[in-house]
């Protein structure tokens, strides 16, 4: 005896949508943008979403925490028009992009930790400067860093350090803070970093009131990669699950 059709799981918006917090509405607009494949429709108009939807739509949720919604959105439109090399690509710059990312905090952190105040180098600075307050002139401060005076005049133009100036002979000073942002630059162009990368760390750097709570924020930052390269995994494993199921409803001729 022959075997009976199988009659395919017919659900709608709201059946998507329940358990995600999602409106139906939001639903529809997930399908008419490409990140949902296109529904069926019945004979009165309404959408017939199967379970192969509610898969891309949980692939899709999956992908948001580590990817955002814009190179999420990409992905899920590359693989429902089955451009599934163009979905990897997007896939491998988010890993290429927190790779980087990870590589900026590492550099940071460890000029911080270069950064931190000694009592021996609390003697060479005073020494360096000739002064008692910690406030050095460009050419002792660059002998200490081991530069050229032309060098922390460019990183000022670049905005890195801020001098003051000597009110009676018009020379820049560096106080402490200038001193402190100059010693920040040289660790990172010494790790590789061009002035346009090392300009907004520094302003984080003055943001956060010194290097002291810098230091609470790189903590947070750390945690913040690692919770997104973990949702990376989540949402790998979530659209592997959603690429073999459409491939099964192909072969299958569902």
């Amino acid at each position: 005896m022959a075997d009976k059709p199988q009659t395919r799981v017919r659900l709608r918006p709201v059946d998507l949508a329940r358990g995600h917090g999602l409106s139906t509405q939001a639903v529809r607009n997930y399908e008419e943008s490409g990140i949902l494949p296109a529904a069926d429709r019945t004979a009165s108009g309404y959408r017939a979403y199967t379970p192969l939807h509610a898969s891309a739509l949980r692939a899709f949720l999956a992908l948001l925490p580590g990817h955002g919604h814009a190179t999420a959105s990409a992905i899920m439109r590359a693989v429902n028009e089955d451009a599934d090399d163009e979905a990897y690509r997007l896939i491998d710059e988010s890993h290429s992009q927190l790779l980087g990312d990870r590589g900026t905090l590492r550099a940071v952190a460890e000029a911080l930790r270069d950064l931190r105040p000694t009592e021996t180098d609390g003697e060479k600075s005073d020494t360096a400067s000739g002064s008692s307050s910690g406030a050095a002139f460009i050419g002792p401060l660059a002998h200490q860093l081991g530069v050229r005076p032309a060098t922390l005049r460019k990183w000022e133009r670049a905005g890195l350090i801020q001098p003051g100036r000597d009110p009676r002979t018009g020379y820049r000073v560096y106080d402490e803070a200038a001193v402190r942002d100059a010693r920040l630059a040289h660790q990172l162009r010494r790790g590789g970093y061009l002035l346009e990368q090392i300009a907004p760390l520094i302003e984080q750097v003055r943001a956060a009131g010194g290097v002291g709570p810098l230091e609470g924020a790189l903590s947070d930052w750390r945690a913040r990669l690692s919770a997104r390269g973990r949702a990376m995994l989540t949402g790998a494993a979530e659209l592997d699950a959603y690429v073999r199921e459409r491939d099964r409803e192909r072969e299958g001729g569902g």
